[in-house]
């Protein structure tokens, strides 16, 4: 069976502050046991991993969600692990995508998209999360100035999990490799702003189909889906 990437929404209908739930964290499991997201009114950074959704709270700690927990943005696949590799010490985020950049580059893979898994012992990990922000047409940039918090992990154990789109589909997911962390004993987490890498071990699958299921309800309507949100987005990432 052909994998796919199972998506909900869009990034650039979440940068403008559609917030409302599309499916349940139950629903979307259903279609990938890896990936990442965020929950209805972005109130925190989800996690997916081994068939189980987490969330991290704006202090990085990290419980499983109710499978009728509502979602109105995420990304999932079926990992399966047709390409590993390891990896050795590696000081930065950037120094990181670069190499699964290569690594995919090897395959023929920058126009297809990927789902990463990277589990191995972290020096550090600087990450963020954020409490919700119950209101619709404010921006995901404003929601985080308003409720983001940062946090550091050290000397941790647990895994990198993300996705990479290729340029061509900025606006509906994000370009490069977004990555989110869930410690091993799954109590920490969050999206990643930069690691420093001890050594780990990488799967990935690159994935050539997609489903987006869209927002059904009239509201959705009422966002401009046409703006230029680059930079924005940039900028939240």
């Amino acid at each position: 069976m052909q994998n796919r990437m199972y998506q909900i929404s869009t990034l650039q209908a979440l940068a403008l502050g559609y917030s409302r739930a599309v499916v349940t964290a139950g629903e979307l499991l259903r279609e990938g046991n890896a990936g990442l997201g965020t929950f209805e009114d972005v109130n925190g950074e989800m996690i997916v991993l081994d068939g189980h959704c987490y969330r991290a709270d704006e202090d990085g700690a990290v419980t499983e969600v109710a499978p009728d927990t509502g979602v109105p943005f995420a990304a999932v696949a079926r990992l399966t692990g047709e390409q590993r590799f390891s990896l050795g010490a590696m000081t930065s985020l950037s120094a990181i995508r670069e190499e699964l950049t290569r690594k995919i580059e090897e395959r023929f893979g920058l126009n297809s998209m990927h789902v990463v898994r990277i589990d191995g012992v972290f020096d550090k990990i600087d990450a963020r999360s954020e409490a919700p922000y119950r209101s619709h047409h404010v921006s995901l940039k404003d929601i985080l100035g308003k409720n983001q918090k940062a946090f550091i992990f050290e000397n941790i154990r647990g895994s990198l999990v993300g996705v990479y789109f290729p340029d061509y589909m900025d606006g509906i997911n994000m370009p490069g490799w977004h990555l989110h962390f869930l410690s091993e004993d799954r109590t920490k987490g969050g999206h990643v702003f930069d690691v420093s890498l001890r050594e780990g071990a990488a799967l990935v699958d690159k994935i050539t189909n997609i489903e987006i299921d869209l927002p059904k309800e009239a509201a959705f309507d009422t966002y401009s889906l046409k703006q230029n949100l680059q930079e924005e987005i940039k900028s939240v990432e």
